[in-house]
């Protein structure tokens, strides 16, 4: 009998602690559920295409991209650079493990399974590498390559320029009699001394025209007893006003300035694609107009223009924003089978 004792009161020691930690882990839950707000867990990477050389992983758009947690689900495109972000609500429970599939229909399915139980994983960026399918016929045997070489791209920007077209030359008077005392009847000396008067003259140098190196003098009369404002012509523009004020005798003054007039003209350059393989790039500001690919195939010289389509008979091209703030375009071009470079 005094045996069974200490036994029934293990137990029920057992029972006590196995009750105890369901309550706290009950409490646990409930505070958390009280506490938590819905929140959405991020996943961003990139997609690219798989390749032995980095040179030649290239992005790739348009790239349907899903996660599932179990639950919900989220699906995104990838974007010109092959950036994704994908955005999961968080659950009560924090979510462990998320199945990331990414669909693209010229390369193999990929699905990526990620663990984000920990905080660290939530913040890392995933790299989707994508196998191509090589849809592309073999090369017949015996057929000879078409060799394109000396490849360069030629395309127009337009530049906007000023060019001077004149000078515009004014005069205006200011009359005035001297050393009669101002006697706080404004306008009057600098000093407040003596009786002024004060003048000014606009020019308008029309439009889509411009005043520069604006200057204004006093040329006849009591000269050392005037003073110009510059304050309407110093930064120049369409219009100028130049102010003088006159505490003596009549005084003369002139204004010149030079007139530029804003044109726009047509700039043509050149550049040189990187080649990678069998592919070519190369970017170009986005107000680039009339791209076109000059080239030798077997030796003889073509013109190639890249009209909206991209259409080039001997490669598959196609363009991209630029990543950052859009002011380029980048494009790739990929040969067809049957030629080389």
């Amino acid at each position: 009998m005094s045996g069974s004792k200490p036994t029934s009161r293990r137990k029920v020691a057992i029972w006590i602690a196995a009750v105890a930690v369901a309550a706290a882990v009950t409490v646990v839950l409930a505070l958390r559920a009280r506490k938590w707000r819905p929140r959405s867990i991020t996943i961003q990477g990139a997609v690219i295409r798989r390749d032995a050389d980095p040179r030649k992983e290239s992005p790739i758009p348009g790239a349907v991209v899903t996660a599932f947690d179990g639950q919900t689900t989220a699906s995104t495109n990838s974007g010109d650079s092959g950036y994704f972000k994908l955005a999961l609500h968080e659950r009560v429970w924090p979510v462990g493990a998320v199945t990331v599939s990414v669909r693209h229909p010229d390369y193999h399915p990929l699905d990526l399974h990620l663990e984000l139980g920990l905080r660290s994983n939530l913040k890392k960026l995933y790299i989707a590498k994508l196998d191509p399918i090589e849809s592309q016929p073999p090369q017949p045997p015996g057929r000879r390559l078409s060799v394109v070489s000396n490849i360069r791209v030629r395309y127009t920007v337009n530049i906007e320029t000023q060019v001077n077209v004149g000078t515009a030359v004014k005069t205006f008077e200011i009359v005035n009699q001297g050393n009669i005392p101002c006697r706080r009847r404004y306008p009057c000396s600098p000093d407040g001394s003596w009786k002024a008067s004060s003048g000014s003259i606009t020019l308008d140098a029309g439009p889509g025209n411009e005043f520069r190196n604006v200057r204004a003098s006093c040329i006849a009369g009591p000269c050392p007893f005037t003073s110009i404002d510059s304050s309407g012509f110093t930064h120049g523009g369409r219009t100028i006003t130049a102010s003088a004020l006159d505490w003596s005798g009549t005084a003369t003054f002139l204004v010149e300035a030079e007139v530029f007039q804003n044109q726009v003209g047509s700039s043509v350059r050149e550049s040189y694609p990187v080649i990678y393989g069998r592919t070519l790039h190369f970017s170009l500001p986005s107000s680039q107009e009339g791209v076109s690919l000059e080239a030798e195939i077997d030796g003889a010289p073509m013109v190639f223009p890249l009209g909206p389509g991209l259409y080039m008979s001997w490669a598959d091209c196609s363009s991209a924003s630029g990543a950052q703030d859009s002011q380029s375009t980048a494009y790739q071009c990929e040969l067809k089978p049957g030629y080389r470079f």
